[in-house]
């Protein structure tokens, strides 16, 4: 059953108020591009106007994207932590994009993505675009670990700000993001589609991935899985799609732990059950250790908070029952596989295009493999240790 009210999806432009910067970022002159860059936003931090110049940290996590951290160098009488926290203060992180990686990822909704975020506080302010990314301020905490997913502070922390993200950002009839801007089949499908067929065996790889997803999307009643539009009569989120845990940073502070969610470049209207699997499959890292896969009772924890904080933020007034925690419990399980044939077929693309040092051919083979494994109900690691109560 589809939400009641269609609500506006993500514009696919971005807003004629966000500053864009005609100029690039070069990895092979990184650190005098990027200043010709934050010079164009702060001028002021020139030390020919008085400034007193940048100081880079360079950030390692992603495996697709350059990031940088760029501070306003602190004035020389501060001590060192007071030194830090002005740099901190400052500080706006420089996003380049990876080689061709607009194959993947459509650029104008990532800016419009942040945009709606930041909007409703769950994105730092967007500075400014340039050609080849963005300038975005800095948000101070620091990156989750693979072992911290699986701590219970930690994951119910990312639970609780995905059932925010969840319920306050807008939500989707079915049909309506498909058609006025994608969801997260639409983006599986570009990427099937940007697969090379140069080959027989391309040709055929190619031919059999599509037939996986179209047995996906097909309704139950047709012979398929019926997966597209399983949104638990809430309608589609809109999703951040990418949650590993170089994705969620833990906040400073005493008290409960917060986190914060960055990179929206795969933000889109999907359902709550993908969003959700696709975290879960995130906990082994990239190494794909299935040892630290949540059991069902983790999971049932995890969606408890989730719900709480969905319904809180949605106002709808609703209180969570036992029964609505299976119900979920049972839409991620069925989306437990489709993580690894959305990476799978991401990493082939990868594979083609990317100037990065990493093995995506082998990775694609692990995650495909993951989606294979649950589809033949195999008894893998994985999917042993999905099944451990």
């Amino acid at each position: 059953m589809a939400c009641e009210t269609a609500h506006p999806v993500l514009p696919p432009t971005q807003p004629k108020s966000l500053l864009s910067i005609p100029l690039s970022y070069n990895p092979a002159n990184s650190q005098t591009s990027a200043s010709h860059l934050l010079y164009s936003l702060f001028p002021e931090w020139t030390p020919v106007k008085g400034g007193r110049g940048i100081k880079f940290v360079r950030f390692t996590d992603g495996i697709t994207n350059t990031l940088l951290k760029c501070s306003h160098r602190a004035p020389p009488e501060l001590s060192p932590e007071e030194a830090r926290a002005y740099e901190d203060s400052t500080a706006v992180l420089l996003r380049a994009f990876g080689h061709d990686t607009s194959i993947l990822i459509d650029r104008d909704r990532e800016c419009a993505s942040h945009l709606l975020l930041s909007q409703h506080s769950l994105a730092p302010p967007l500075l400014a675009r340039f050609i080849n990314g963005l300038l975005y301020r800095f948000v101070p905490g620091r990156v989750t670990s693979v072992d911290e997913l699986a701590e219970p502070e930690t994951y119910t922390a990312v639970a609780k700000r995905l059932g925010e993200w969840h319920g306050v950002l807008p939500r989707y009839q079915i049909g309506a993001a498909e058609r006025e801007g994608g969801d997260m089949w639409g983006v599986l499908q570009k990427w099937l589609n940007a697969l090379p067929t140069g080959t027989d065996a391309e040709k055929q790889r190619k031919l059999e991935l599509q037939k996986e997803v179209d047995e996906l999307v097909l309704p139950k009643e047709q012979g398929g899985r019926g997966l597209k539009g399983m949104d638990g009569a809430v309608g589609l989120v809109t999703g951040h799609c990418d949650l590993l845990s170089g994705n969620v940073i833990i906040l400073p502070g005493e008290g409960e732990k917060k986190v914060h969610f960055i990179d929206y470049e795969y933000a889109t209207p999907c359902e709550r059950a993908f969003d959700i699997a696709n975290h879960f499959s995130e906990w082994g890292g990239f190494a794909c250790e299935y040892e630290r896969m949540p059991t069902r009772s983790t999971r049932r924890g995890f969606i408890r908070a989730y719900l709480q904080s969905f319904h809180e933020h949605a106002k709808d007034g609703v209180k969570i029952t036992d029964s609505e925690v299976d119900a979920l419990l049972e839409e991620v399980d069925q989306f437990r596989g489709v993580p690894g044939l959305y990476w799978g077929i991401w990493a082939l693309v990868q594979a083609m295009i990317s100037q990065i040092d990493f093995d995506y051919a082998g990775y694609a083979l692990v995650r495909l493999g993951e989606y294979h494994a649950w589809k033949g109900e195999e008894s893998t690691l994985r999917e042993k240790r999905w099944a451990e109560e």
